[in-house]
């Protein structure tokens, strides 16, 4: 037994430094001249690393011979590198490959340096980690009581509190504070902008699906004498060849569909957004893509197109420019030619847009003057939707 475990615990470190090896020298041929030269090889072994050390990690509550203060952090570094490095990459995208670059430095300068106390130094001998290493005892009920509770009450209730407040704070980031995070859901910052001049505009963030009365609430609030400019791109030449439905999405979340339930009763309508056919090709390509994905789901056909698709090197770029500034600019221009004959304009545009139009109309001389609160999405049970849906007591605070 302390045979096998040693072999094993020698292949789980050996795999976890060939992993950082290779992936440091990809990310360093990477950040030097801009390709990934071991990619292949690159993904393969970091995959066997992972599923070898999950298998340590496991072991780890029915043994206690394993050395846990080797192992466990060496089986958890993969976690703690997809929680560190998503939103490190979400908030640096410009530097992705010198932090995986950084990544891959930590990564080989931590197996180094547990390699090292297994072994009292640096030697390369098989295996890596000596039967003096491990621990005398095959099993344990107190060890795999203690492991499984430090799991269950220690390290997932730690993994679920830095989820929710890593996934707060991008999308607090990434909205401008116009969306907010919370235990009990999703809100939205509608907000009211004046000119000097008396002029107004507000800012609706929208979202494609939410509660049903989130949508009826703030059609409400619009002034009659208000002008609606509504976002939804056309498709005068049917380049979009699946209709884009969320009707999927609105079930399984107990939610509705914006295009149902969004029907202003006040003020007039005006529709300011752009045609697909000012989308590129690569844009357009992928809409169709994820469309088709979206509403038929995965099988054998969209899996191989999902595989044969490729992007562009500018690729994010250009899809940022076409769903974003394009039609940010559109906009824009719209209310510009609108302002003249209106006092108050509505902009109900999805939350994404809000950062950039928001920036633009305050360098036009817009102030902001008022902001309140709307529940877009409520966090709840199966049971509870019908009850949740119609409470509506947070919804239109003034801050």
């Amino acid at each position: 037994m302390r045979q096998f475990l040693a072999i094993l615990l020698s292949l789980c470190l050996g795999l976890f430094l060939a992993d950082a090896a290779i992936s440091l020298v990809d990310d360093s041929v990477a950040l030097c001249w801009g390709i990934h030269i071991l990619l292949v090889i690159r993904l393969i072994v970091g995959l066997l690393a992972v599923l070898v050390a999950l298998v340590v990690y496991i072991l780890m509550a029915l043994t206690p011979a394993i050395p846990k203060w080797f192992f466990v952090p060496l089986a958890l570094f993969y976690l703690a590198a997809q929680l560190v490095g998503v939103p490190m990459f979400l908030l640096c995208s410009g530097q992705m490959q010198l932090i995986a670059w950084i990544f891959s430095v930590v990564q080989a300068g931590f197996g180094f340096w547990i390699l090292n106390r297994a072994q009292h130094g640096l030697k390369f001998g098989w295996p890596l980690v000596p039967l003096g290493r491990l621990g005398s005892q095959r099993f344990s009920w107190r060890n795999l009581i203690g492991f499984s509770l430090a799991n269950i009450f220690g390290l997932l209730p730690a993994v679920l509190i830095y989820l929710f407040f890593c996934t707060a704070g991008l999308i607090d980031h990434f909205t401008d504070g116009f969306m907010t995070l919370h235990p009990g859901g999703f809100t939205v910052q509608v907000k009211k902008y004046v000119r000097d001049d008396g002029k107004t505009i507000q800012l609706f963030p929208m979202s494609h699906v939410a509660e049903a009365d989130f949508y009826r609430d703030i059609s409400q609030t619009f002034p009659t004498n208000s002008l609606i400019l509504m976002e939804g791109v056309t498709d005068e030449k049917h380049l979009l060849k699946h209709k884009i439905n969320y009707k999927r999405m609105a079930n399984a979340l107990g939610l509705a569909e914006q295009h149902e339930k969004f029907e202003p009763t006040r003020g007039e309508i005006v529709p300011a957004d752009i045609d697909v056919d000012q989308f590129t090709t690569t844009t357009l390509d992928l809409l169709n893509l994820v469309i088709l994905i979206h509403t038929g789901g995965m099988d054998a056909g969209t899996i191989q197109k999902l595989m044969q698709y490729s992007t562009a090197p500018n690729f994010q770029e250009q899809l940022l420019n076409d769903l974003l500034r394009k039609r940010n600019q559109h906009l824009l221009e719209q209310i510009q030619s609108h302002l003249p004959e209106t006092e108050h304009i509505i902009v109900p545009w999805g939350v994404a847009h809000m950062p950039g139009i928001a920036k633009e109309i305050q360098k036009a001389g817009f102030r902001l003057e008022e902001t309140k609160e709307y529940v877009v999405i409520r966090f709840r049970s199966a049971g509870d939707k019908s009850k949740s849906a119609g409470n509506e007591g947070a919804y239109g605070k003034p801050k």
